[in-house]
């Protein structure tokens, strides 16, 4: 069995239930931050949802330089610390650099470690040092038994509240594919595994000077995932994808989320 990782009272692992960790991609502004935030904490108060709530403050990661990168740190954290005081949810953010980790620490529940910078010593060791939860985005070079090394550089530094995200693996170019049995491999390995529904079917740079994706996929693989057996949902949702400044070919419009949850539910509960 897993280790159980609890981050202020949403629990992953063991026999709790299947946990929920959504939001945008990045923050395009205060106002509709929030809107996701209310729209979120609603579903989950109504439907007994574990949820975390994620944004990014900076995607330092983008396929173009001109690409919308967020709102920096200091702005960015301003409004996740109002998201938490006002829905009383705990947050997730990925970090992009070690120096950011100590600041970000200070109002996130959860640091996140990008896929592209998984085996980034400096940041791995930054994030475990924090005290904080840290979610592991699987790269998608490694395979999942390559997780091992990551999660000993966190134990390290004496932090074991590990989570590890699978969000497919590199099939030739500007693809991804969802290997199930990672979910399975990386359980071994001792921690809650989520898995990231949208961002397993992005497209990297697939539109030149963009990442590209089909959301339609997103609900089957997360059904899928659940089956084979996940302690938590990773999903990038919007109000409106299409006019989304990241990740728009990827996202789930928010309105398909309480009705795919339903069914992870009912899924989870049989598997």
């Amino acid at each position: 069995m897993t280790k159980v990782v609890n981050v202020n009272g949403v629990k992953f692992g063991g026999n709790n239930p299947l946990a929920l960790i959504a939001g945008p991609c990045v923050i395009e502004s205060r106002e509709l931050c929030m809107d996701m935030a209310k729209r979120l904490s609603a579903m989950a108060k109504k439907m007994n949802v574990p949820l975390i709530f994620k944004a990014s403050y900076d995607k330092a990661n983008r396929t173009s330089i001109n690409s919308y990168r967020g709102p920096g740190i200091a702005k960015g954290l301003e409004i996740l610390a109002e998201i938490k005081a006002k829905y009383n949810v705990p947050i997730l953010t990925d970090s992009h650099s070690e120096q950011d980790i100590h600041l970000a620490a200070q109002v996130v529940d959860i640091i996140q470690i990008p896929a592209f910078l998984c085996r980034q010593t400096d940041i791995v060791v930054a994030a475990g040092e924090s005290g904080k939860a840290v979610n592991v985005k699987k790269g998608q070079f490694l395979a999942p038994w390559d997780m091992k090394n990551v999660i000993k550089k966190l134990e390290e530094t004496g932090n074991t509240k590990i989570l590890l995200t699978e969000r497919g693996v590199s099939f030739g170019y500007n693809t991804l594919v969802a290997d199930m049995r990672s979910l399975l491999i990386m359980r071994e390995l001792g921690y809650p595994v989520i898995f990231d529904a949208t961002h397993s079917v992005q497209s990297p740079g697939g539109q030149g000077d963009s990442s590209g994706g089909d959301g339609r996929f997103a609900p089957y693989l997360a059904k899928a995932a659940v089956a084979v057996g996940v302690d938590g949902i990773f999903l990038e949702t919007n109000v409106d994808p299409s006019k989304a400044l990241s990740d728009k070919a990827n996202a789930m419009p928010f309105s398909e989320v309480p009705k795919l949850w339903k069914k992870l539910n009912a899924i989870n509960e049989v598997k």
